[in-house]
């Protein structure tokens, strides 16, 4: 019996569109034929593949380590991201901005080696519950993406998870949850130095951006580590737009995808009016440009591999 691929969205038009697309573009000897070397396929993290809201997973592992350190960091005390972290005001971080919060884990975990900050995050990942769906953030992840990404990687693409979010962070469940080799998590990082510890080399974090891998950075980041144009791109916000903007205009055919949250019900509805995925001017870009629009109350018939969320 033949396995139906994507079996978590629903029989309407993208689901439609990215079959008819895969099967374009790996047709040998098809006029959109496109070889495997180049079909790459780029996706955003947070509102793309899993859960952002109230606050992105990474702000609330940084909220977590604010708590934990605040007497230790005077210095930082002044900052309103800092003092949002120790109270625990969410709406105050969501205005603050993922960059904000990006630049607090930096200082937070200064020096730290990369063995220890990964250790951290592991047992953060196992430990924290989402505050809606009392579920580990990993088990938030949408299983129509994850087929998504699996459908696409079967027919010999290559994917890339392109994240505002800490690369660090993210390499550390991209495989088991996504089946994203942790080498092609793309995302924002920190400056780290080498050091030698006796005989032992180790990389440490300083406490200094590196880059923020959002809006326009995406596709320059895209470009430095990857050094092809992605055929497929997907996102969900404002800070995608650039991403999907450098899918679209490359030649041949193309497959930049947007997905809606409008699903109060199993999930959330937000657009333009919230600090956190906000999307607006993508929106208004992609119906003007006839790019896919995914609707999460319609397009997809289940969200989570547990069914009972």
């Amino acid at each position: 019996m033949t396995k139906v691929p994507l079996p978590s969205w629903a029989d309407t038009s993208p689901r439609r569109k990215i079959l008819d697309f895969v099967a374009r573009v790996t047709r040998p000897g098809g006029r959109d034929y496109v070889a495997p070397a180049d079909r790459i396929a780029v996706f955003d993290n947070d509102g793309t593949l899993w859960v952002e809201h109230p606050l992105y997973a990474q702000g609330m592992f940084a909220l977590e380590r604010a708590r934990h350190m605040a007497a230790s960091h005077p210095e930082l005390a002044a900052k309103p991201v800092f003092q949002a972290f120790v109270n625990q005001d969410m709406a105050g971080l969501a205005a603050c901005g993922k960059q904000a919060v990006v630049e607090l884990l930096l200082h937070l975990h200064a020096h730290a080696t990369e063995e220890a900050f990964a250790l951290e995050v592991a047992t953060w990942l196992v430990e924290a519950r989402h505050p809606r769906f009392d579920r580990p953030y990993t088990a938030l992840a949408y299983q129509p993406m994850r087929e998504l990404l699996a459908y696409l990687a079967a027919n010999d693409f290559r994917n890339f998870i392109v994240t505002a979010g800490g690369t660090d962070i993210v390499r550390m469940f991209s495989e088991q949850i996504y089946g994203v080799p942790r080498e092609r998590v793309i995302g924002s990082s920190g400056k780290t130095e080498f050091r030698l510890n006796g005989r032992r080399g180790e990389i440490r974090k300083l406490p200094e951006l590196q880059s923020f891998n959002e809006y326009s950075e995406k596709p320059v980041n895209i470009a430095l580590h990857i050094g092809r144009r992605p055929i497929v791109a997907f996102g969900n916000s404002d800070g995608d737009l650039a991403m999907l903007e450098y899918t679209a205009s490359g030649p041949g055919r193309r497959l930049p995808m947007l997905l809606h949250h409008d699903d109060p019900e199993r999930e959330y509805a937000y657009d333009k009016d919230t600090h956190v995925g906000k999307l607006d001017v993508a929106m208004t870009t992609a119906i003007e440009r006839g790019w896919t629009i995914v609707s999460m109350k319609d397009d997809w018939s289940r969200l989570f591999r547990d069914k009972t969320l």
